[in-house]
């Protein structure tokens, strides 16, 4: 079996790599516990990347088939000996109450996304917001330290689906040229008057926008008593991550037209400013 400490690294090389916008928040906890993150963050970037490769639709789905298989066996505690990513989530998995079972809800996003699935109605939406992403703040919490484990389970769910909408908002222009998806529901696409590809006039459109951004400000509002939940590294934790991206949406609401013409993001040196300022607790 590989070592547990190369194990590790490999996953914390991962999070480094590829999680542009977290790794500001992951970094912020103890040694044990951002270990712990970072093989939770490599899974799920793993189930990700099949989602949004460009391989066959029946080829991502069997390789999405092929991970729940090996959650089970990580489950059992029989991850599978050479998969650096299995062999250190097994391991936090018995250090800490990590729900594995919320990545299968992060697989059925991802088949959603593999069979271009489309969303009649907001409602319908958040059902896959709270897959992809609520599954993801349920599974944090499972590392993060805190005495009222069962009363932060839904807020973390709530601040996950914050999350999942700003991303959604902020790759709107790459969702549908690049990838031919639209998550934008088609019940209000009508109602402002555009199409159900995700097209519309420019006034419109924005004004969908902000409609939406409104909503993931309420998830955010409800979402984000989780800080008082936490410990004082957990909450930075989550306070940087969801600092990073309120910042976003708030861009987004203040100029719809951006997300419109280009993906919008932070400069490097504001995501770190968010981040020393949760750690000192100075709030989101």
């Amino acid at each position: 079996m590989i070592e547990l400490t190369t194990a590790y690294d490999r996953c914390e090389e991962i999070t480094r790599s590829e999680a542009k916008n977290f790794a500001y928040g992951i970094r912020l906890l103890p040694a044990d516990r951002r270990r712990a993150m970072a093989a939770l963050y490599a899974l799920a970037r793993r189930v990700d990347d099949i989602g949004d490769s460009d391989a066959p639709v029946v080829a991502r789905l069997d390789l999405l088939e092929g991970v729940r298989r090996s959650l089970s066996a990580v489950s059992a505690g029989n991850p599978p000996p050479d998969d650096p990513v299995l062999v250190a989530l097994s391991d936090a998995a018995q250090r800490y109450p990590i729900p594995l079972d919320a990545f299968g809800e992060l697989v059925d996003g991802c088949e959603m996304d593999c069979r271009q699935a489309t969303y009649e109605t907001f409602d319908d939406l958040v059902v896959y917001c709270r897959c992809v992403a609520g599954s993801i703040g349920r599974l944090s919490l499972g590392v993060f330290e805190t005495e009222r484990r069962e009363e932060a389970g839904p807020l973390a769910d709530e601040l996950g689906i914050a999350l999942q909408i700003t991303n959604i908002l902020r790759d709107v222009l790459e969702d549908r040229t690049t990838m031919g998806r639209v998550y934008l529901p088609h019940e209000d696409l009508a109602a402002f008057g555009c199409a159900a590809d995700g097209s519309g006039p420019p006034e419109a459109m924005s004004a969908l926008i902000r409609l939406e951004a409104a909503r993931a400000r309420e998830r955010y509002d409800s979402g984000l008593r989780l800080l008082e939940l936490l410990d004082h590294r957990s909450r930075a934790c989550v306070a940087a991550m969801a600092g990073i991206y309120r910042r976003l949406l708030v861009r987004i609401e203040h100029d719809p037209m951006v997300v419109l013409e280009r993906r919008l993001s932070l400069p490097t040196w504001e995501k770190a400013w968010v981040a020393a300022r949760s750690l000192a607790g100075a709030g989101v």
